[in-house]
């Protein structure tokens, strides 16, 4: 071995790996083919996929698969293999050894190179546990032959994408459900404040901002059922069909018993394939996932541009809510601040958005028993998971709890709203309600002093029909 690099064999031939690196042959040349975006996979995929290669070492020992093995004079007996995986495998689930996943997520199809980097890594590191260093010729664990015992890249990579998701989804859930309770702590904070709706971005009838701030959180609750129901579909594992479904090379026990084992060890609730074949052909469940997410991105786009416009000015916008000031907003222009956390959020979606186009695209791009874009789908159902919580929890702390309302400014726009005629409909009737409104639009006077004047009704009769915080509450006023 030199002094940078030794000398790693695959069926391809030799190949020069950094000295100090736990992955192999099969790995490096990933590495050297695929320079593409200088990105890694997520630590939710390289959880899953060692939460496959522990539950697999547990599971085929039971089935007395593992061998021992003669390495020069001594014998490596099959349960030291086997511990030697699952100690390793552990010790990536803790977050061990993490700068030593370095393949590109868009790589060679179906993620082999994923799938030999994880084996790779174990084997190495499982040997040495048992005595072999890296630069040893001759190693007892092997890592097609032990690693990746009864599995294939084909079932592995589907089943990591699952576990990987569900991995993180309380995660999500939970950031979701604060973000929910945020607004809603705001929807009762604003209640008094009543202002002018506004529909077509145009005056509208009265209503009230926390009934505003209500409605966001009810949004952000329906879409935060919408990911959890679409998670379910995530619970079903496919591991144990191999290449194609078969099976072949898998013990007839080792899907139940894998699944079993999985859930166990990762405390998810997990559900046997009712097909192997469909779970391998299809990526219609991660299809479905990503597009619960993509439908929360579009609801918070939305609200992150409702802040935007609702705290636009201060001086010539509409100022009916202050955000907080995080940041100076401007290289060139002192003292203005701008709507920074929303202008965020919005990038964020915007993320969220391209990536479930990308798994839509390569989900419907599978052929026959395997889809082969699984590594794009894989490193952008992460990637949305991890924006997602950390732009919607930054917009929660930073902006949400410490916005506050401008009533002064609302109520003063809604005195000048003509539309507050709408409510005199019953009594007036629609043409001079028309009437009432261009006349008071055209003087810049109120409702109230054009009907006065005109005769239409009583000042008591305005006062009471013309209450603009029971107009919020519906209904039919006379």
């Amino acid at each position: 071995m030199c002094a940078d690099y030794r000398i790693e064999k695959d069926s391809l031939g030799e190949v020069k790996v950094p000295a100090n690196a736990y992955w192999g042959a099969q790995t490096q040349r990933a590495v050297d083919n695929f320079p593409i975006t200088g990105l890694k996979p997520y630590p939710a995929f390289v959880w899953g996929m060692a939460i496959i290669k522990r539950a697999a070492a547990e599971v085929n020992a039971s089935l007395g698969l593992f061998n021992g093995k003669m390495v020069g004079e001594q014998t490596i007996t099959a349960e030291a293999i086997a511990q030697a995986i699952m100690v390793t495998a552990d010790e990536l689930l803790a977050g061990q050894w993490s700068e030593q996943f370095v393949v590109d997520p868009i790589q060679a199809g179906a993620g082999t190179s994923h799938n030999m980097n994880i084996n790779e890594v174990i084997a190495n590191r499982a040997n040495e546990i048992l005595g072999y260093g890296l630069e040893a010729a001759a190693k007892p664990v092997h890592p097609n032959d032990h690693v990746n015992m009864a599995q294939s890249t084909n079932d592995a990579i589907p089943t990591a994408i699952r576990l990987g998701c569900l991995w993180r989804l309380d995660e999500l859930l939970q950031t979701l459900d604060d973000l929910a309770a945020a607004l809603a702590a705001k929807a009762q904070e604003f209640d008094a404040v009543v202002k002018s709706g506004r529909t077509h971005l145009q005056d509208a009838v009265p209503v009230r901002l926390g009934q505003e701030f209500g409605a966001y959180a009810r949004a952000v609750e329906r879409d935060r059922g919408k990911i959890a129901a679409a998670a379910d579909g995530l619970r079903r594992l496919g591991i144990g069909g191999t290449a194609t479904g078969t099976g072949l090379n898998a013990h007839p026990e080792y899907h139940s018993r894998m699944v079993a084992a999985i859930g166990r060890l990762s405390g998810l609730e997990l559900a046997e394939s009712d097909n192997l074949f469909e779970s391998m052909q299809s990526m219609g469940d991660m299809v479905h996932f990503s597009g619960a997410l993509r439908t929360l991105a579009q609801e918070l786009t939305r609200i992150a541009n409702d802040f935007r416009l609702l705290s636009s000015g201060p001086s010539t916008g509409l100022d009916e809510i202050r955000l907080p000031a995080v940041q100076p907003g401007s290289s060139i222009m002192p003292g203005k601040v701008n709507p920074v956390l929303a202008e965020m959020l919005n990038m964020a979606m915007f993320q969220v958005m391209g990536n479930d186009l990308t798994v839509m695209l390569a989900g419907q791009a599978g052929q026959l028993e395997l889809n082969v874009m699984m590594p794009i789908i894989a490193y952008n159902l992460f990637q949305s998971m991890d924006v997602i919580i950390n732009s919607v929890r930054a917009f929660t702390d930073k902006c949400v709890r410490g916005l506050q309302a401008n009533p002064a400014k609302a109520t003063g726009w809604l005195a000048k709203n003509a539309i507050l005629v709408t409510a005199l409909n019953p009594v007036i009737g629609y043409l001079k309600g028309a009437e009432v409104a261009k006349e008071a639009m055209a003087s810049n006077r109120t409702v109230r002093e054009v009907v006065l004047e005109k005769g239409y009704l009583t000042a008591e009769e305005a006062d009471r029909i013309l209450d603009v915080y029971k107009l919020t509450e519906g209904g039919i006023h006379k």
